[in-house]
C-alpha cells in the first residue's frame, strides 16, 4: 500500500482504483491451454466429480471411454451436457474427453456440464460473461440431506400407532 488511508474519501478512492485494476485484469485474461491445445476443468454436482478436457474438433463427446450415446441413453441428459455449447454457439466445434465418478446419471450429467463450462471458460475467456449469466460456472451445491436418528429417512417419521 503506497497511499495512507485516513478518511472515508480515501477508502472510496482506493476501492475505485482496485476495481479499475481488477476489470483491466479480466479483460486481458489469456487462454489456459496445454501443449496439445486442450483445456482442463473439474466439474461437480451432488456426489459426482467429472474431469473434463476440451480441444478443437468435430463435436465428439467421450465419457469414461464410451460415446455419449452409449453412456447416457436418455435424451434429457445429452441435452444437459450440450447446453454450454449451445448457449455459446460452439456446437460441434470441440471434442470433449471426460472421466466421471460417483453419483447417479443425473448428477454425472450435471458434473460434466459444469466441467465443460469451466473448460470453455479456460479455452476462451471471452465466453465467461455468457456462461456466468446462464449460471453454468456456479457449482450447484445441493446434496442429499443426511438421515437423522429416530427417523425413517432425513425427515420421514415412522408410522404412528395409537395402540
Amino acid at each position: 500500500m503506497a497511499e495512507k488511508i485516513e478518511s472515508l474519501k480515501d477508502i472510496k478512492s482506493a476501492a475505485k482504483a482496485s476495481k479499475a485494476a481488477s476489470t483491466s485484469e479480466t479483460a486481458a485474461r489469456k487462454p489456459n491451454r496445454d501443449k496439445q491445445g486442450r483445456s482442463y476443468a473439474t466439474g461437480k454436482r451432488k456426489d459426482a466429480v467429472a474431469r473434463v478436457w476440451i480441444k478443437p474438433g468435430k463435436g465428439n463427446i467421450t465419457i469414461n471411454e464410451k460415446s455419449i450415446d452409449q453412456y447416457f441413453a436418455r435424451p434429457v441428459l445429452k441435452m444437459i451436457i450440450n447446453q454450454p455449447f449451445e448457449i455459446t454457439n460452439r456446437v460441434n466445434e470441440f471434442d470433449v474427453i471426460c472421466t466421471v465418478k460417483g453419483g447417479g446419471l443425473s448428477g454425472q450429467a450435471g458434473a460434466i456440464k459444469h466441467g465443460i463450462s469451466k473448460a470453455l471458460n479456460e479455452y476462451e475467456p471471452e465466453l465467461r460473461a455468457v456462461l456466468k449469466k446462464a449460471g453454468f460456472l456456479t457449482r450447484d451445491d445441493r446434496v442429499v440431506e443426511r438421515k437423522k436418528f429416530g427417523k425413517a429417512k432425513a425427515r420421514r417419521s415412522y408410522q404412528f400407532s395409537k395402540r
